[in-house]
């Protein structure tokens, strides 16, 4: 599977600050210090529905993440999944009379369209699920052979006892956890599990279903957990920086997986940070597409709003606040994007060094977005006010704005 193209991220005079960034895990800030290169897989859609405004949210913050990082003169490796077979794209494809398969092509490649309109860096690695699968099986097979798996009716079964780190990565007790997995695509009260929490590795094939070759695990299809575990752990091994993901995925996906993937190392841990962005409602209600409720990126742009006021949109929020889309929000946001091409148009303006230096401190401290914002806004304030002399001040704002925030001027 292939991701969408690269937009070029001008270079900046100096260098950026290292991230401090928030750790789900010890609910707390810490200082990421990535080698030369840096390493965070973020996780993708399940292609059953168009990009809405919190997929766009979680993408933009992850994607703070590597602007950070290209500001320290690091690379960064970045692979993200999709999720192209499961539960809720077959009930879609079987809903609208559609193949599932074209149903997932047509949604990824319109996913690709609207993350390349906002600017979001692809991935090096774009993997689907059902191409994992060849990589996904031995891993299934290797936990249930060393009893970290059982089966349960021809289906696969990951025992969460089997991890003595269990937990470690949402901090929450089994009864939230019970409730979770229930509403996120667990099946707790199912009878015969060692544990109610213990997480589907292989399905069994079902009649009318996709199935493919499991080898000693007979024809199936993974579960979601084992899919990014696999696809990870291939391209970016154990203990990568940044594991990355809306804050609903905190528990059981990411837990689940941090799981895995230490029965199937003996290593700890997985990611040395989780990192999550907070989720987007809409008329009081989180954005959902079970619920409906949802703004979507590609509608916007055929309406004839800016990819950039979109953006912008998204950048006046903290990443891990959760936060309602409006009509005035979109509106604010174009009514800055405006002020701040007109301050970059003029031949010359207030010095802008100061102001680059804000902008990487502003991000560098757990990608407080908004604060970097503010600083643009006072920027663009100044020179409407009384402009400036240096003629090369526009000129650094418009590539500091597009290198580090991603907004094109």
């Amino acid at each position: 599977m292939h991701a969408w193209p690269a937009s070029e991220v001008p270079a900046l005079p100096g260098k950026g600050r290292d991230l401090r960034i928030h750790d789900t895990a010890t609910d707390g800030l810490i200082t990421l210090d990535p080698g030369p290169v840096a390493r965070i897989y973020v996780c993708g859609i399940t292609p059953y529905d168009a990009t809405h405004i919190g997929h766009a949210a979680t993408y933009n913050a992850f994607d703070l993440v590597q602007r950070v990082w290209l500001d320290t003169k690091r690379q960064v490796h970045y692979v993200q999944n999709v999720t192209d077979v499961d539960d809720p794209l077959l009930e879609r494809a079987e809903r609208d009379a559609i193949d599932w398969v074209a149903l997932a092509e047509k949604e990824t490649a319109l996913f690709r369209e609207d993350m390349t309109a906002l600017r979001m860096l692809p991935p090096r690695h774009y993997i689907g699920a059902v191409e994992a699968i060849p990589g996904i099986v031995p891993l299934v097979e290797r936990l249930r052979d060393s009893g970290a798996a059982y089966e349960l009716e021809g289906d696969i079964y990951f025992s969460v006892e089997s991890d003595p780190d269990f937990g470690k990565v949402s901090r929450l007790d089994a009864a939230t956890m019970r409730l979770l997995s229930a509403e996120r695509g667990g099946d707790p009260d199912r009878t015969g599990k060692k544990n109610p929490l213990d997480p589907m590795l292989w399905m069994a094939a079902r009649e009318g279903e996709p199935s493919w070759d499991g080898g000693s695990l007979g024809r199936g299809r993974p579960g979601w957990h084992i899919e990014c575990v696999a696809i990870a752990l291939d391209h970016l091994g154990m203990g990568f920086d940044v594991q990355g993901g809306g804050s609903d995925l905190a528990f059981p996906h990411h837990e689940m997986g941090a799981s895995h993937a230490q029965a199937l190392t003996g290593e700890f841990p997985m990611a040395k940070a989780y990192v999550h962005a907070g989720m987007v409602a809409l008329h009081g209600e989180k954005m959902s597409k079970s619920k409906g409720n949802l703004v979507f990126v590609s509608r916007l742009r055929r309406d004839g709003v800016d990819p950039a006021a979109i953006r912008l949109a998204l950048l006046a929020h903290h990443y891990r606040a959760d936060w309602e889309w409006t009509d005035q929000v979109l509106q604010d946001a174009v009514a800055r994007l405006d002020r701040w091409r007109a301050a970059v148009s003029r031949p010359d303006g207030p010095p802008a060094e100061a102001l680059v230096e804000e902008i990487r401190e502003a991000l560098a401290n757990d990608l407080d977005a908004p604060t970097a914002l503010a600083a643009v806004d006072r920027w663009a304030a100044l020179q409407q006010e009384r402009g400036g002399t240096d003629e090369g001040a526009p000129g650094v704002v418009s590539r500091a704005v597009d290198a580090l925030l991603g907004v094109a001027l």
